[in-house]
């Protein structure tokens, strides 16, 4: 598939320092084909470059957030001489190479969910920074029902709910509603239906008020320190800090806080 197609099925709308970001192949159920990994890769590669953007916002068209691998485009492949071994590998080493670039993207993602997110498009919301559901947003791990366990979502999982919540999602591949996925840690926040979106986006835009340098520095470090043990991750948030500390938008902050004025941030 060309550029120009890729463009096609992930849409990007810049404005006010946010990314905007859409699924666009709702006739097919958003799936992460690999087309559609190409382009985000690609296009979360390019924004990891782009100064001008602050907050990314990741939402789908149509009624379903993201279904998942395309299961259609993965059996095709049973049919070559090793069963489809490698390429199996290739496609959920592309995935999950994506899910990386997220978390390590300097700028913070939102996903924006309405409709379902089901199996790997699960996944992409736990991969994301922060998410926002419309009340009538579902989320599953399906993949126990067909004998192909969501191993790989598994990782975004446990990283975001307990381990009961995510061993729960996992071994019963249930429906989990908005409300239950905000209990249990999976989404931020629930709005009405139709609305995860417009609330993204003005989440989005407080992210993208503030210092982009000091942003990224503490993005980064909370998933660094998140893999440590306790002491190694104080030390290393330590270090950060005295870093953060000599830069020049925190002397800029903690200077306006104490002279009662907004502060003019450099982004440095």
């Amino acid at each position: 598939m060309n550029a120009h197609a890729r463009a096609q099925i992930l849409l990007r709308e810049d404005a006010d320092g946010i990314a905007t970001l859409t699924l666009n192949r709702p006739e097919a159920r958003n799936p992460l084909s690999e087309a559609m990994l190409a382009a985000l890769s690609e296009t979360f590669a390019a924004i990891a470059n782009d100064r001008s953007v602050r907050a990314v916002v990741l939402a789908a068209a149509g009624p379903v957030f993201s279904a998942g691998h395309d299961l259609k485009e993965m059996s095709a492949r049973r049919a070559d001489p090793d069963r489809g071994r490698a390429y199996f590998a290739d496609v959920l080493g592309r995935c999950s190479g994506v899910m990386q670039q997220i978390t390590a993207l300097p700028q913070p993602v939102i996903a924006a969910v309405e409709g379902t997110a089901t199996a790997a498009g699960c996944q992409l919301v736990a991969s994301c920074d922060l998410a926002v559901a419309g009340q009538a947003a579902r989320f599953c791990t399906p993949g126990v029902h067909i004998g192909l366990f969501c191993s790989t979502p598994m990782v975004a999982l446990s990283r975001n709910l307990s381990s009961k919540h995510a061993m729960e999602m996992l071994l019963l591949g249930e429906m989990v509603p908005a409300q239950e996925a905000a209990r249990m840690g999976l989404i931020n926040r629930v709005v009405p239906a139709g609305e995860a979106l417009a609330e993204a986006k003005r989440l989005a835009a407080v992210i993208a008020s503030k210092s982009a340098t000091t942003v990224k520095v503490g993005k980064r470090a909370f998933y660094e320190q998140r893999e440590m043990g306790l002491k190694a991750a104080y030390d290393h948030a330590s270090a950060v800090m005295v870093e953060n500390m000599l830069a020049r938008d925190a002397e800029e902050g903690i200077g306006a806080f104490m002279e009662k004025r907004t502060p003019d941030w450099r982004h440095s």
